[in-house]
């Protein structure tokens, strides 16, 4: 028998093919392998050759980037084109304390750096720090004790501190000039953008990339090698400073928990303040204020990341030019980032050429903060064209909600409750699915119907009925104009209430006002109006034409309108409509959100599944569902 035709790599196939083979040589025709002790050699020929072939498989495999799954491998394969993978970030929160401090005059006082306080997530501490030392400017505030003699104290204000969640070390090295010393931080869970080297006392500096890097750099690099550790990389006279014998290199980091410290809102001092001769310092008892909590934090880079995006930095070499350049880049910068969208000047109504419009959804939240959208812009200018001119957009998020009546067979079921439940639960596994949570997903109908009946078999059918929100934040007592995209096709009903909103209030009119809307007869555009509801039911309107609605495009423009107060919190009012087909998508730059917590549903007995009623008639009158949605005025 050829090998050529060996091709099969299964155990007994192997064993198979070898018979075969000896039964080719004349002195083995016939031969009953299985009834002689020439059996077991065939099985150990056949075990060492089914090894052999799969070691050999899982060689190739991890030595392509598509194809290996051990991180270690993956994180080797990423480095030989450039890519480090991104570190466990830590939760970072921004603090303000005073202290007071008696018998003291001296002019400037320091928080050191290493740890300064603690903060609580569900009953569980974490240690904050800082990674370098922060000093203000004392105030003197002396007083006439009870002696009448002059007491010296001294007041400083330490305002707007960021701390970040994690356990600070130290780690020194000596440099021995030895080819095969290697500077490796021992911890795993290090926060990489926190690691501060110094050698001999002068600060180096963290690059990724050696582009205006001489032999004088004071610079360092880094990558990650075995179970998760950084290993420091330092130059070698060429490109970078060279390292002298003896040189003390002193490296300073934090080790997080990454996203567990997301949360964190109260704190309590822990850190340590010195006056300016570095002698420690009491100050009288204080409160720590807490700004912002802590956010931000979240895990090492995982391994279909690492496989996702090392190939497009490699390609983008170092500028951003197209969207997938744009997109790795903005993710290497902002490792916050959960999804972003990029669009072109000339992809806008109208153009607006020389343009990049910038839509980032972070992990935690919906906003990306001012600083960190000038921190992300300013580092951008490193990798953009000339004459490109990038922006940043709020997060533009369209909410998608379920109105779900359930009918369910109530023989086969123990509690309507509990059944209630796994829905929801099947609701929210479909939420945190791949179709949505992403710029350009799509909501589809078919597939949470077919999730819904398939959730028990004692679900015999579901009326669901789809909504589209969008909020709109408003600015408070101010004249202003408004734009809602929902970018999908509204249903129109002729007599209005197509557009509904929760409540707020205008200038000049006191009572509680709500949006709608009045079609024009086209059906293809209308006007929104500002309306009220009267005790006795009926409606008045306070702003008849108050802008205007393109049912074909979903938009809606509210035109100059002085909003004083709304009834959801944050100022926010909600504007639903219903859109033309169920499944529901998500432009370029709009997040597309299916709503759990909007979401209603309804468990309706089926009568007739259950045996209660066999024509069919209490169904008919007592348990029907209309597939459509009211008509009322206000958002419900």
């Amino acid at each position: 028998m050829p090998f050529t035709k060996f091709t099969n790599l299964d155990f007994d196939q192997i064993k198979e093919s070898i018979k075969d083979y000896l039964r080719s040589n004349s002195n083995f025709t016939g031969f009953d392998f299985e009834g002689s002790n020439f059996s077991v050699l065939i099985d150990t020929l056949a075990y060492n050759t089914y090894i052999t072939a799969f070691n050999s498989n899982m060689v190739v495999n991890e030595s392509f980037l598509d194809s290996a799954t051990l991180r270690e491998n993956v994180v080797s394969l990423a480095r030989n084109i450039g890519y480090v993978p991104r570190s466990r970030n830590s939760a970072k929160s921004t603090i303000s304390f005073s202290i007071t401090v008696e018998g003291t005059d001296t002019q400037k006082v320091s928080l050191q750096k290493g740890l300064v306080c603690k903060g609580l997530v569900e009953n569980t501490s974490y240690l904050f720090s800082v990674v370098e030392d922060i000093t203000v400017q004392t105030e003197d505030v002396s007083f006439v004790g009870e002696n009448e003699n002059i007491i010296n104290s001294i007041r400083a204000d330490f305002n707007n501190i960021e701390v970040l969640q994690g356990t600070f070390l130290t780690k020194k090295f000596v440099y021995d000039g030895s080819l095969d010393q290697r500077f490796i931080l021992d911890n795993s869970f290090i926060d990489t953008a926190t690691i501060k080297v110094y050698v001999d006392g002068i600060e180096y500096k963290l690059v990724d990339n050696i582009v205006n890097v001489n032999n004088e750099s004071t610079i360092f690099l880094i990558q990650e090698i075995q179970d998760e550790k950084y290993e420091l990389l330092f130059g070698d006279g060429l490109i970078g400073k060279k390292l002298q014998n003896g040189d003390v290199i002193e490296v300073n980091y934090l080790v997080t928990e990454g996203e567990e410290g997301n949360g964190a809102s109260f704190f309590s001092f822990a850190g340590r303040i010195v006056d300016s001769n570095n002698n420690p310092i009491l100050p009288q008892p204080f409160t720590v204020n807490t700004v912002s909590k802590a956010q931000n934090g979240s895990g090492i880079e995982k391994i279909d990341s690492i496989k996702y995006f090392a190939p497009k930095i490699y390609s983008a070499q170092n500028r951003a030019v197209t969207g997938q350049d744009y997109e790795a880049i903005i993710k290497e910068i902002y490792p916050d980032t959960e999804s972003v969208s990029i669009i072109g000047g000339e992809e806008l109504d109208p153009p607006e050429f020389g343009t990049v419009q910038i839509s980032i959804k972070p992990k935690n939240g919906e906003l990306v903060s001012e600083f960190n959208k000038s921190r992300i812009l300013s580092q951008l200018k490193n990798y953009s064209v000339s004459g490109i001119k990038q922006s940043i957009l709020d997060l533009k998020v369209l909410y998608v909600e379920l109105d779900s009546f359930i009918y369910y067979d109530d023989s086969k079921v123990s509690t309507p409750q509990s059944l209630k439940t796994r829905i929801s639960n099947t609701l929210s596994s479909y939420a945190n699915s791949l179709d949505l949570n992403k710029f350009g997903g799509r909501f589809k109908y078919s597939r949470v119907l077919r999730a819904i009946d398939d959730t028990d078999t004692a679900i015999t059918s579901n009326i669901t009925r789809v909504k589209i929100r969008r909020n709109l934040n408003t600015l408070l007592n101010q004249f202003t104009q408004y734009e809602l995209c929902f970018g999908n096709q509204f249903h129109v009903n002729d007599g209005g209430f197509n557009i509904k909103s929760t409540g707020f209030t205008v200038a000049g009119e006191s009572e509680t006002v709500y949006l709608t809307d009045v079609p024009n007869p086209d059906r293809k555009t209308g006007l929104i109006s500002v309306v009220k509801n009267l005790a006795n039911g009926t409606i008045r309107v306070v702003s008849k034409s108050a802008g205007t609605v393109d049912y074909v495009k979903g938009e809606i423009n509210i035109g100059t309108i002085n909003i004083t107060s709304t009834e959801k919190p944050n100022n926010i009012v909600e504007v639903q409509a219903i859109p033309e087909s169920n499944d529901v998508i998500g432009l370029r730059d709009i997040f597309l959100k299916l709503d759990i917590s909007n979401t209603e549903i309804n468990m309706l007995k089926d009568v007739i599944s259950s045996g209660e009623e066999i024509s069919g008639t209490v169904f008919r009158r007592s348990f029907y569902t209309s597939s459509y949605s009211n008509g009322k005025l206000i958002r419900e």
